[in-house]
């Protein structure tokens, strides 16, 4: 296969609702001796996406959109013909935003082998999910056997996975939703669903615990839960909050964390845990494993042509999905 001299991608030219999303054409750069040239077979749409597009996240404008994507390379920089080789699988998240793209120059650093048991819809769509799910569980807050743990948005794209593998650590899990819908689901791979829509989270958590509380909670809602979260906690818990798909935590007094009980809060982010080449490979090789094995059953449930990317981003934000979420080139 020829390679291509342009792709068509999204791009921003400013920040906004899902409006300012448009398909454009883009002369690929050359591939230098550190990249690879990936034909991309799908990308992964994330919250992270639309902080980036609405500015809670600015980004140097214009830009590109999209942290994760896999495919397939077609061509390999001088300095990594032994890592890699046209026709090897791959898939990446992280870096600079522009995986909406049906092409792709990347540093070779930046990408890890997809293995055949992986599909490139669930690498594409679950990667960043998946290998954040495997920092929460095992570095941030491990999850050991016995444990009871709170995990929000457990219907999500990250919920899911995070829920699953910490069942099959050998974990209790309470799992919050926004819905009946969302809660039949979830009870796929929690011990106990929760709609805070219709029910008090924090009184169903302790009834669950019998009055302990959980020694942790997994938040990617934030705003909107962050102070019933603190209210689930044992002394000496940790409220893990790694998203903020309802807005950002307020500010807060640290005296809080003492009048609740000695309480830990940390704001993670897949980066510091992903900082060298070796911990990236281990994250998404633990992932990857997961998933063949059977212990987390990756479910993509949405697919969007690339020149739809606004639609994905509106039912995204307006909580019309469940699992992940993809763009097809």
């Amino acid at each position: 296969m020829p390679t291509p001299q342009q792709t068509s991608l999204i791009r921003i030219h400013q920040h906004g609702d899902s409006s300012v999303l448009c398909l454009e054409t883009e002369s690929l750069p050359e591939v230098g001796p550190d990249d690879v040239l990936i034909r991309q077979t799908a990308a992964g749409v994330n919250f992270i996406d639309t902080y980036h597009r609405s500015g809670l996240y600015p980004l140097p404008l214009p830009s590109g959109l999209g942290v994760e994507a896999a495919g397939v390379i077609e061509a390999v920089g001088a300095n990594h013909v032994r890592e890699f080789k046209p026709g090897d699988r791959v898939a990446y998240t992280g870096g600079t935003p522009g995986a909406y793209a049906a092409w792709r120059v990347m540093p070779a650093a930046k990408v890890v082998p997809v293995p055949a048991t992986i599909s490139d819809e669930v690498a594409a769509g679950t990667l960043l999910r998946g290998m954040t799910a495997q920092y929460l569980l095992k570095r941030t807050f491990p999850v050991k056997a016995g444990m009871t743990v709170l995990i929000h948005a457990a219907a999500g794209g990250v919920g899911q996975i995070a829920c699953q593998w910490a069942r099959a650590l050998g974990a209790k899990v309470i799992g919050t939703v926004g819905g009946p819908e969302k809660a039949a689901q979830a009870a796929r791979w929690c011990d106990l669903v929760v709609d805070y829509a219709a029910d008090d989270f924090v009184t169903k958590v302790r009834d669950f615990t019998h009055g302990a509380g959980v020694p942790v909670v997994y938040d990617g809602v934030g705003a909107a839960t962050f102070e019933g979260s603190l209210d689930c906690l044992s002394p000496r818990g940790m409220l893990v909050s790694f998203g903020n798909s309802s807005g950002p935590v307020p500010p807060f007094a640290p005296g809080i964390l003492a009048q609740k009980g000695s309480l830990f809060f940390t704001r993670p982010t897949l980066g510091h845990y992903t900082l060298t080449r070796q911990e990236l490979i281990d994250t998404a090789e633990d992932y990857f494993t997961a998933v063949s094995r059977g212990n987390v059953h990756a479910e993509v449930r949405q697919r969007y042509p690339l020149a739809e990317a606004a639609q994905a981003h509106r039912d995204l934000e307006a909580r019309r999905t469940t699992g992940s979420t993809i763009l097809i080139p």
